[in-house]
C-alpha cells in the first residue's frame, strides 16, 4: 500500500534577485550589463524584500482641467532673482527639487538659505540627516539666517520625516540630504540604491498630497551623476546641479531638468562669508581684461542652453620632453581639444606633438558649446605663436574636420552679450545672416587658416 503524499506547506521563495543600480530595473541572474539600460557594472545582488512598497494618493477622483486651470497656485519666488530664472519663477507649491553638486559647493548653503526666505507665515523646516542642531544653527547665524519660521528636525527615519511635513504643513522642506535617509520596511542600509528609492517615493507622495515643496540634497559619484538610481530624476519634478570651483567665489545654477520651465536656463552666484548672493554684473562674471591681452587669451560668448555669457579661453602650450605630451583640459572636453589640436596640425601646418597643452575655462565654467571651439582654436594657435588676439575682440564658431568654421546657434543673443561685455570686433562663420542693429565690426572667415591670420 503506497502512503498517500503529505502535502508540505508552501516555503517562501528566498532566492535573490538582481538590481541595476543605475535604472533600478530587477534581472533573475547576474549579467555584466544591465538589459533595460544598457549600463555595465551596475547589477548588484538584492534580496526580493528589497522591493519598496508602493505609496499612492489616495482619496482623489477625476477633475476637469478647466476646473483645475482656474485654481493653479502661483510659484513662489526666493528672494533671488538668478534662482527664479532656474526654477521658472520660483519653487512651485507640491513640487519635488533635487540639488547635485561637488562637496564644499554650497548645496547645504543654498538650501538653507532659500528655507530661510521661505520661511514667511507657514515656516519652514530643515530636516537633516548629517549635522546636529548645534550644527545647523552655528552655519545660520554666520549666513544671518536664524529666522524665528525655520524650524530643524535632526531625523533620518523617512516615515518619521513624512508625518512631520504632512503635520506642520510648512512653506518648505528641505531633506539634507536624501542619501541619509533610512525606511525600516525595506532591506539594506542606508544609501543604498533600495532606499534612497522609496524615500524619495514617500517624499514625492506627501509633497503632492500635502502641496508642499520639497528640497532635497543628494550627493554625487566621482563622476559626477547623482549618487542612486538613475530613476531618481524621473521621480523628481525639478533637478538643478550647482556648479564652480570650490576655493572659488563664482557659482552656476544649472537646470537639468524642469517640468515647470525651460532646462537651458542658468543661474549665476557668488560664494562669500555671508553665503550666496547675486551675481550684480554677469557679463562680467568670466572675464578679467587684464588678463586678455596675453597670448593664448581668447573672449568668447558661450550659449549652454538660451543664456548667453562671455567667457575667458585660456590656453598654454609649451615644450615637452615627455615621449607622450599631455593633454589637460579644465572647464572643456579633452576629447574636444584633441580634435581641434589635430585640425590645427593636418590644415594649418601648426604642429603640437611636442607640446604639452593646457586649456582652461575661466572661472570654473563648464564648456559644452560647440560654438566656442574657434576660440579654443585660436587660443591654443595664439600660445604656440606668441601671438594675441587684438583687445576688444571675440571669435564665435565651430570648426569643423576639415579646417572650415561653421555657424553658431543664437547668434543675435551672442552678440548682444558680447557688446555688453565690451567687444568691439567679432570673428564669426562667413555666410552667417547678422541680426539686425548689431553695432559691432564683423570680420568672417570660412576656415581656420582664415581666421589664425587676426592674431596680432
Amino acid at each position: 500500500m503506497v502512503a498517500s503524499a503529505v502535502p508540505q506547506p508552501a516555503r517562501r521563495h528566498t532566492r535573490p534577485a538582481f538590481v541595476c543600480e543605475a535604472c533600478g530595473a530587477g534581472t533573475p541572474k547576474w549579467s555584466g550589463r544591465c538589459p533595460a539600460c544598457g549600463d555595465w557594472n551596475s547589477v548588484v545582488e538584492a534580496p526580493r524584500a528589497e522591493v519598496a512598497r508602493a505609496t499612492a494618493i489616495t482619496g482623489r477622483a477625476p477633475v476637469a482641467l478647466a476646473e483645475v486651470s482656474g485654481h493653479v497656485v502661483p510659484p513662489l519666488p526666493t528672494g533671488l532673482a538668478e534662482v527664479d530664472r532656474v526654477l521658472g519663477g520660483g519653487l512651485v507649491p507640491g513640487s519635488v527639487v533635487l540639488v547635485g553638486g561637488d562637496p564644499g559647493v554650497g548645496k547645504s548653503t543654498f538650501a538653507l538659505q532659500l528655507a530661510a526666505r521661505l520661511s514667511g507665515d507657514a515656516g519652514a523646516l530643515y530636516c537633516s540627516g548629517e549635522e546636529s542642531e548645534a550644527q545647523i544653527a552655528r552655519r545660520a547665524e554666520r549666513l544671518g539666517c536664524a529666522a524665528a519660521g525655520l524650524d530643524l528636525y535632526v531625523e533620518t527615519d523617512v516615515e518619521a520625516l513624512v508625518a512631520a511635513i504632512d503635520r506642520r504643513r510648512p512653506a518648505v522642506a528641505v531633506v539634507d540630504s536624501m542619501q541619509t535617509l533610512f525606511d525600516p520596511s525595506v532591506a539594506g542600509p542606508p544609501g543604498s540604491p533600495s532606499q534612497v528609492r522609496s524615500a524619495v517615493c514617500h517624499l514625492v507622495t506627501v509633497a503632492k498630497a500635502s502641496e508642499v515643496p520639497v528640497l532635497l540634497i543628494g550627493h554625487v559619484t566621482k563622476e559626477g551623476a547623482i549618487a542612486g538610481p538613475r530613476m531618481l530624476e524621473h521621480m523628481v519634478d525639478v533637478v538643478l546641479y550647482l556648479e564652480g570651483e570650490r576655493l572659488g567665489e563664482q557659482r552656476v545654477l544649472r537646470g537639468v531638468k524642469n517640468r515647470f520651465g525651460s532646462t537651458g536656463e542658468l543661474g549665476l552666484l557668488a560664494m562669500d562669508g555671508e553665503g550666496l548672493s547675486e551675481v550684480t554684473a554677469p557679463h562680467r562674471a568670466f572675464v578679467d581684461e587684464r588678463s586678455l591681452g596675453v597670448p593664448g587669451n581668447v573672449l568668447t560668448v558661450t550659449c549652454d542652453g538660451v543664456r548667453p555669457l562671455a567667457v575667458e579661453v585660456q590656453a598654454l602650450a609649451v615644450p615637452t620632453n615627455l615621449a607622450i605630451p599631455r593633454r589637460t583640459c579644465s572647464g572643456f572636453d579633452v576629447n574636444r581639444c584633441c580634435l581641434l589640436l589635430a585640425v590645427m596640425e593636418k590644415r594649418c601646418s601648426i604642429p603640437f606633438g611636442g607640446c604639452d597643452v593646457f586649456v582652461n575655462a575661466a572661472g570654473g565654467l563648464r564648456l559644452g558649446d560647440p560654438g566656442v571651439d574657434l576660440a579654443v582654436a585660436l587660443a591654443l594657435a595664439g600660445s604656440h605663436r606668441d601671438r594675441v588676439l587684438p583687445a576688444g575682440w571675440a571669435a564665435l564658431g565651430e570648426v569643423g574636420l576639415g579646417g572650415e568654421v561653421r555657424p553658431v546657434t543664437r547668434l543675435g543673443p551672442r552678440l548682444k552679450e558680447a557688446a555688453v561685455a565690451g567687444v568691439t570686433d567679432v570673428v564669426v562663420p562667413s555666410g552667417t545672416a547678422l541680426p539686425d542693429g548689431a553695432q559691432m565690426r564683423v570680420h568672417s572667415v570660412a576656415t581656420l587658416r582664415e581666421a589664425l591670420r587676426h592674431l596680432a
